[in-house]
């Protein structure tokens, strides 16, 4: 972790012991939050972590078999890859440069399902509409710095606050890349059956939350563009760090909040709801062959030697890499175990050892991300990019 981001943690432990005042907020009640709806509706998102009967109520559940398939015909028929994007900070730029070098080979295919946590989280709606938006995510992932992404705010709004930075600069950078047209891109390719998944972390419930942002453009309401562009946000919102996002929902014909954090809290990655039976949504749209899933883990998933100061900062830093390194890899091992359920072969990409060293204090520096960048590029270039996971 960036010493930036150390200094800015250990202050926040410091100062909760002190704080007494908070933010106002209106939650909502854990025995009605089962009702909740966003934007008027209950088929926009659902829990991670659901069993498959929880799920009933979720969409899939809800049409016949006829109309299941009718929904999903411009993906019926055709071979199938899926795109699982991980968190990562600025290490998300191994990603990006890896779809775009993907795409310069020729050979990157289309997604009928995205999924992103955290920084994949910014990273998705791009792969998810493909090569055409590749120079926006270039753009993203080496010209922008901590400035534009977050500003440390005054000791007086810490106190008693949410979170140590101001995020407001990436709001701004996401109506910026992350604009109308884009939102109505996603929701024309959700009509042709394709999925954009994100997640983020339910703070009150303690649960993974997966959102439909592809229903969610595609919805009409007013507010919708916004709702995505919270999403985003509240799934790269590092608890304690970045304040939460507090999304608006209502039950019982009441207007509440919830506080939602970095997806990363709850996984680093996820494919697919383990709850839906996908070999029978397989059959029912006529896969052709076995589907490939591709995982981008833009993080190191080997441990590496490093002499740690006896310093509170240091020793804490050290903890959060070390238990976000071995998330990642059980991460790994759930959604092989779900893929290999399913028959869906899985690809995995990771940031080698031999990768470009990263000595910036700086949170997101531009030059850092930038040679990231190119790694990952050349990775895709030279055909060193997929590893084939079999943990047999």
């Amino acid at each position: 972790m960036k010493p930036t981001l150390q200094r800015c943690l250990l202050l926040l432990c410091l100062l909760s012991l002190a704080a007494c005042a908070g933010i106002s907020r209106n939650p909502l009640p854990g025995d009605i939050h089962a009702k909740a709806t966003v934007l008027g509706r209950d088929d926009l998102r659902y829990w991670g972590d659901n069993s498959r009967q929880e799920n009933q109520g979720y969409s899939l559940y809800k049409q016949t078999r006829e109309q299941f398939k009718a929904r999903y015909a411009g993906v019926s028929g055709r071979e199938h890859h899926y795109l699982a994007v991980s968190g990562g900070g600025a290490n998300g730029a191994y990603g990006a440069g890896a779809l775009v070098g993907w795409t310069a080979t020729g050979t990157r295919p289309e997604f009928a399902i995205v999924t992103g946590i955290s920084t994949g989280a910014l990273i998705a709606p791009f792969a998810f509409l493909g090569p055409e938006y590749d120079n926006q995510l270039k753009e993203v992932y080496t010209t922008l710095g901590t400035d534009r992404i977050f500003s440390i705010r005054s000791i007086f709004k810490i106190v008693g606050g949410d979170g140590l930075v101001d995020t407001s600069p990436f709001q701004q950078t996401l109506e910026t890349y992350v604009n109308d047209d884009v939102i109505q891109a996603i929701a024309a390719e959700y009509r042709q059956g394709r999925l954009l998944l994100i997640g983020t972390t339910n703070l009150d419930a303690g649960r993974p939350v997966i959102w439909n942002i592809g229903r969610i453009a595609d919805s009409g309401h007013p507010d919708a563009p916004d709702l995505i562009r919270q999403v985003l946000r509240a799934s790269a919102s590092i608890p304690g760090a970045f304040p939460p996002v507090y999304l608006k929902v209502e039950a019982n014909g009441v207007e509440y909040d919830e506080m939602h954090v970095d997806g990363g809290t709850s996984a680093q990655m996820f494919l697919y709801p383990s709850s839906i039976d996908w070999k029978d949504v397989m059959g029912l749209l006529d896969v052709k062959g076995t589907p490939q899933a591709y995982v981008i883990r833009n993080s190191r998933v080997h441990p590496s030697y490093e002499e740690v100061s006896p310093r509170v900062s240091e020793i804490a830093s050290r903890t959060i890499d070390s238990l976000i390194r071995t998330q990642g890899v059980g991460d790994a091992y759930r959604i092989y175990a779900l893929a290999e359920r399913d028959g869906v072969d899985i690809n995995l990409t990771w940031i080698p050892k031999d990768s470009v060293e990263d000595s910036s204090d700086e949170p997101f520096d531009p030059k850092y991300m930038s040679e990231l960048f190119e790694y990952g590029y050349q990775r895709a270039i030279n055909g060193e990019l997929w590893t084939q996971l079999d943990l047999d």
